[in-house]
């Protein structure tokens, strides 16, 4: 064995410049394939961390308009949620899919503290609603069952909301400056702190409501609304048995055929109650945030394929290097071939030599390029992965995370030995083959 590789390293040694050019095409195309998937995987984390603390086994339905006539009734006429869609959702035809259901009705109304005022959309709803909609609560809290119980007149403002009603205008306040507001005084167009609400009453449609919750402004739904229980606001705004929209967590669905075969049968269930037909698509939209998360992990699957491929084929081209070195490598030594096989060589030592200076070379140049990959993935994270872009108010990261597990690289640098291998076999099989008398003829 010590013979062999001293055989393998003065091979090297005499040509440096063939080898380093070969290591060096081997060494970039395992530093790409690590740079690409990191990248991708930072890509996807940043795309993915949106979705964090967001129940994905919910469904939201949605009223719409018949595209098809049904019943002695024309198309296009206009669907109206009610409380039998509720109790429907909710019943035994579904129970054994269906958990929590959660209604929701609303009105555009104005909001006013002291002097100051704003217009925003009021919602009733119910607690559930925080952990389906990621509802992030700054100050306070949410609306709870107590509340609920007791239709109590308390509302959740998101922060933007509050600050406005304070007169805040992007600059801190002191103390004095939010007490004089509370008072009712315009203030001086200082930023106040919106914790200071919380206790306080606002007028909503000329009744006092208490303030128990500062929620984080979310420009992707509406910055002006706020929350308030589901009973409250019905009772207040008169608003019937109608509601806007439901929602509801459902288990034991846990392919696309199954969420399909179940929107199937309770569009159609819905679909009956409004006399609309049983197949019409448009006249309720069902919006599955699990078959929109399965969606979302083929994309970041295929992706993340289309990184391999892009890396594999630059890694290809460090192969195909090394393959070409060989076979100029068993014409420079074809003189020499001969002799060892004059003195007794066999045409497995031959092979032998050639496919181990091919290892040699992809497994310590892989190892190099790899350990820059990782190297680059550690910069790419102290760098682009501290920057953000604004998306709607909303600081989103560039990358999250840009790095490689350890077993992936591991297992791409093994790939590329084992490329390597079948690489230099090619080379030394055609030098085992070569007849002493033959080689020796050449120069």
């Amino acid at each position: 064995m010590k013979d062999l590789f001293t055989e393998i390293w003065e091979s090297i040694r005499r040509n440096k410049l063939r080898t380093c050019l070969t290591g060096f095409a081997v060494s970039w195309g395992i530093f790409m394939l690590i740079v690409l998937l990191g990248a991708g995987n930072g890509l996807m984390n940043a795309f993915l961390r949106g979705g964090d603390g967001i129940a994905t086994n919910t469904m939201k339905v949605y009223p719409g308009r018949t595209s098809k006539p049904y019943d002695g009734l024309k198309e296009g006429r206009r669907i109206v949620l009610d409380d039998k869609d509720v109790e429907l959702t909710a019943g035994n035809q579904f129970s054994q899919y269906v958990d929590d259901v959660v209604a929701t009705v609303g009105t555009s109304t104005q909001v006013s503290y002291g002097k100051q005022y704003t217009s925003g959309y009021i919602e009733g709803n119910y607690p559930s609603r925080k952990d389906i909609d990621r509802i992030v609560i700054l100050h306070g809290r949410f609306i709870n069952d107590k509340d609920i119980k007791d239709s109590r007149k308390v509302v959740v403002l998101p922060q933007n909301m509050a600050e406005n009603l304070l007169g805040g205008d992007g600059e801190v306040a002191t103390g004095a400056q939010i007490g004089a507001l509370h008072l009712g005084a315009e203030g001086d167009g200082k930023k106040v702190d919106p914790a200071a609400l919380i206790g306080k009453f606002v007028k909503i449609g000329g009744l006092a409501w208490q303030v128990v919750g500062i929620t984080k402004s979310d420009m992707s739904r509406n910055d002006n609304l706020f929350y308030a229980p589901y009973p409250t606001v019905k009772t207040v705004y008169g608003k019937g048995k109608a509601i806007d929209d439901l929602a509801f967590t459902f288990h034991g669905l846990k392919t696309e055929k199954d969420n399909l075969a179940f929107e199937k049968e309770y569009r159609a269930a819905v679909n009956l109650h409004h006399r609309a037909a049983p197949d019409d698509e448009r006249s309720i939209w069902i919006s599955n945030r699990f078959r929109q998360n399965l969606q979302m992990n083929k994309g970041t699957g295929i992706l993340n394929i289309a990184l391999w491929i892009i890396g594999l084929f630059t890694l290809l081209g460090g192969i195909v290097g090394v393959s070409n070195i060989m076979l100029i490598t068993v014409k420079e030594r074809t003189h020499e071939f001969g002799i060892r096989k004059a003195i007794g060589a066999s045409p497995w030592d031959i092979t032998k030599l050639i496919m181990s200076e091919s290892v040699c070379i992809t497994a310590v140049f892989g190892y190099v390029g790899m350990f820059l990959g990782m190297l680059a993935c550690q910069l790419l994270d102290k760098t682009v992965g501290q920057s953000s872009v604004a998306i709607m108010d909303e600081q989103i990261a560039m990358l999250v995370n840009p790095f490689v597990g350890l077993d992936v690289a591991l297992e791409a640098t093994l790939v590329l030995i084992i490329a390597g291998t079948i690489a230099g076999f090619f080379p030394a099989r055609k030098a085992s083959m070569v007849r002493p008398i033959e080689a020796l003829r050449a120069e």
